[in-house]
C-alpha cells in the first residue's frame, strides 16, 4: 500500500487585519476506505504547440467506476498573462494563470467527464499527474 500525502499552507501578513496562518494535510485514500492511493499517470508535461486549441488531458473512459482520483495541474508559464483554461464534462472549473496550480478530485465516470486544456497561447506548458485508486 502507498502512503501518500498532500499538504497545503495558506500565509499572509496583509490580506486581513490579522495575519493568515493556515495548514492542513490529509492521507490520498482510495474510495471508501482507507487504503493508500497505489496508481498514478506519472508527472507528465504536456507542452502545446498551438494557441487558442481545446486538448483531452485525460479520458473519463479510461477511468471507469466509482474510484478515487486526485489531480494536480501546474500552469509552468512565466507570462503573468498565459493561462489553461481548464474544464470538466464542457464545465469551466477556472483558469490556471502563470504560476498557478491546482488539486482537486476528479469523478471519471465516463466520456463526459474528460479533463480538458485549453491554452491562451502557443508554446505553453502543463505540468500534471494523476493519483488513482
Amino acid at each position: 500500500m502507498a502512503t501518500t500525502t498532500a499538504t497545503i499552507t495558506l500565509s499572509s501578513s496583509d490580506l486581513l487585519s490579522d495575519e493568515l496562518s493556515l495548514a492542513t494535510t490529509c492521507t490520498l485514500t482510495g474510495a471508501s476506505n482507507s487504503t493508500g492511493l497505489t496508481g498514478t499517470s506519472g508527472l507528465g508535461r504536456k507542452t502545446v504547440t498551438g494557441g487558442h486549441a481545446e486538448y483531452v488531458l485525460f479520458d473519463g473512459n479510461d477511468y471507469t467506476g466509482e474510484k478515487a482520483h486526485k489531480l494536480f495541474l501546474k500552469n509552468t508559464s512565466t507570462t503573468a498573462t498565459e493561462s489553461f483554461k481548464i474544464t470538466i464534462n464542457n464545465e469551466e472549473i477556472g483558469l490556471l494563470f502563470a504560476g498557478d496550480w491546482a488539486f482537486f478530485p476528479w469523478s471519471a465516470h465516463d466520456a463526459d467527464n474528460d479533463i480538458k486544456i485549453d491554452p491562451s497561447a502557443a508554446d505553453m506548458t502543463l505540468e500534471y499527474m494523476l493519483f488513482t485508486d
